[in-house]
């Protein structure tokens, strides 16, 4: 077992008043957390707060007394609003510099867009006495790294303005570089992907593993609209006690819940499918009822997906699956458009027409009308036709029930519909 490592810790501080409201989301804050980790630096809390100064300094005053290191972002820049600077120099009792390297990037800047020098532009460039001026090669505003001293037991305090693209810069170019320096530990996140289980099942299956997991590591349950994923966390002074034990756990977790995990990291359910259609060689069409080109959309985010995605249908009408996919009207008047029988009969109808050697078709009741005592609202019927040598085509149908409301329902049938797929790909028909 690895020994618990004492490490530095950050707290992230958000500036404005329109992340109070809920006007912008916080994703500067996710990009700081992302990075920290990368260089061994733990995030212990997250803060937003308002741009006014006096609860700035509050809140500088309170994450520099338990934290080593305090991120600000917002801010900084030329409108009234930016008080971030004065609220940190009044509380550390620093004054202001210009900074030449800065005035020089501004200067730059404004003479490039044909526009010339004010005092309002110049003060971009003034930076806290102490402090060493962080460059901003995508805006104006300087961002800085200022010890807070003795008072606050030798943390820094970090700002960066708020504009995502000036931040994501600074945190690139130099204040991660920084942070590294100073760091003596290795963090390694390792997300596990799931499909068609939710969290207390899961819970339940590696209830064992979670007890008797090693110092430094952690495990984090994600849910989702369609499932959960987990992350596997470990820290420690030694990189490779960190590999070590946290393979360690992705394996034990692998081994007892791998039939719901299809991957290991960053790759989402549908760039694993896309992966798998590709090196298995196979074509795939959809024909889309209820998620009405939410399938094929999602696939379509994936890079290089032409390669095995061929075409798709939209048939949310009647008719339409009559005229495009050659559903016949008295199969639909028999057994209904939401029905095992006329999924089946887009699946083929798709494969025929389009000619790949995969067709995965889908046809429900998303809400929040429509439904019946025997098909309630939620119901999808699922169905994968495939090309079999010799023996003509395959098909495997299910019916699913959601719960949930139209929207949740089209994206669920959609998580649904994709690990039907994935599950045939990996020989496993019927999930």
């Amino acid at each position: 077992m690895s020994e618990r490592v004492p490490s530095l810790r950050a707290e992230i501080v958000s500036v404005g008043d329109e992340l109070l409201k809920g006007q912008r989301v916080n994703t500067n804050a996710s990009f700081i957390a992302r990075g920290l980790g990368t260089v061994g630096i733990p995030v212990v809390r997250i803060t937003a707060c308002s741009d006014f100064e006096s609860e700035m300094a509050s809140v500088f005053r309170e994450t520099l007394e338990r934290a080593d290191v305090v991120l600000v972002t917002g801010g900084l820049g030329p409108t009234r609003d930016d008080r971030t600077r004065k609220a940190a120099g009044e509380l550390l009792g620093l004054g202001l510099r210009l900074d030449p390297d800065a005035l020089r990037e501004v200067e730059r800047r404004v003479t490039a867009h044909g526009r010339t020098m004010n005092e309002l532009m110049q003060c971009q460039a003034m930076v806290l006495e102490g402090s060493m001026a962080i460059p901003n090669t995508r805006g104006t505003a300087a961002g800085m790294i200022i010890p807070a001293g003795r008072r606050f037991g030798g943390s820094y305090l970090v700002l960066m303005p708020g504009v995502p693209s000036e931040m994501e810069a600074m945190m690139e170019l130099t204040v991660l570089p920084w942070l590294r320096s100073l760091s003596d530990t290795t963090i390694i996140h390792t997300p596990v992907k799931t499909t068609g289980i939710g969290e207390s099942t899961l819970a339940d299956i590696i209830t064992d593993i979670e007890d008797s997991i090693p110092d430094g590591t952690s495990l984090a349950y994600l849910p989702h609209g369609a499932g959960v994923d987990l992350m596997v966390s470990t820290i420690a002074r030694d990189p490779r006690i960190a590999e070590r034990d946290n393979a360690a756990v992705v394996e034990a977790i692998r081994e007892r819940a791998g039939v719901f995990i299809f991957g290991v990291g960053t790759a989402s359910l549908e760039e694993t499918i896309i992966g798998m259609l590709a090196s298995g060689g196979f074509t795939l069409s959809v024909a889309e009822s209820c998620t009405g080109g939410l399938i094929a959309s999602r696939l379509t985010d994936v890079p290089g997906a032409s390669v095995s995605l061929m075409q798709g249908y939209i048939v949310y009408s009647n008719s339409a699956k009559e005229e495009l996919l050659g559903v016949s009207r008295g199969l639909i008047d028999m057994y209904g458009a939401v029905s095992e029988e006329v999924a089946r009969a887009m699946a083929l109808g798709c494969l025929r027409r389009s000619g790949t050697s995969i067709a995965l078709a889908t046809t429900g009741i998303a809400g929040p009308g429509g439904g019946s005592p025997e098909k309630p609202v939620g119901t999808l019927c699922v169905a994968l036709a495939r090309q079999v040598s010799g023996t003509g085509p395959s098909v495997e149908v299910r019916t699913l029930h959601m719960h949930g409301d139209r929207l949740q329902n089209k994206h669920r049938f959609t998580e649904a519909a994709l690990r039907e797929l994935w599950s045939a790909l990996r020989g496993e028909p019927g999930g």
